[in-house]
């Protein structure tokens, strides 16, 4: 008998649960990621920290081509030691310039995934923030094929993260 009872009192609190309005609210994270003040300054950090790197990728491509212009021209009329000579060093050049550009595109992804997690981890805490000050029950932000303006709370977390400290 108390287990009939037992389990009627847990049929019916289930029943309560399971009719109450859950809020739930969704957050584009693109268009946070696209509008945060903090992703322009991770950019323009990244740019002032590869930019010397990358005008130097520039100076080894137009010395390589120097070279080849040079060999183009006076190819014919150099002696086969001089011309060897210059084969290999311009070959010497595109391998060098070809690991350089490699090594810095492999930096460039390491440190743009280093910036952007730190930016989605303060996206999180800023739509959390949201979540918990506007009393929602459960925020998406991916893998979210429709959704009504009434629980698109985008903009919300655009204002939470311009409030946080950097």
């Amino acid at each position: 008998m108390k287990t009939k009872i037992a389990l009627f009192l847990g049929l019916l609190l289930t029943a309560n649960v399971s009719f109450a309005e859950l809020k739930i609210g969704f957050v584009d994270m693109r268009a946070v990621l696209e509008k945060a003040p903090q992703a322009e300054k991770a950019t323009k950090r990244m740019e002032q920290e590869f930019s010397p790197r990358q005008r130097q990728l520039v100076a080894q491509e137009k010395e390589i081509q120097g070279k080849e212009e040079r060999m183009a021209r006076d190819g014919a009329v150099m002696g086969d030691a001089e011309r060897s000579t210059m084969e290999k060093d311009i070959l010497n050049k595109k391998r060098e310039f070809k690991r350089s550009q490699q090594e810095l595109g492999e930096d460039v992804n390491a440190r743009r995934n280093e910036e952007f997690g730190k930016l989605q981890r303060r996206i999180i805490e800023a739509a959390s923030a949201v979540g918990k000050e506007q009393h929602f029950d459960l925020l998406l932000y991916d893998a979210v094929i429709y959704s009504s303006e009434q629980v698109n709370v985008t903009a919300q977390v655009q204002q939470k993260l311009l409030t946080m400290p950097e």
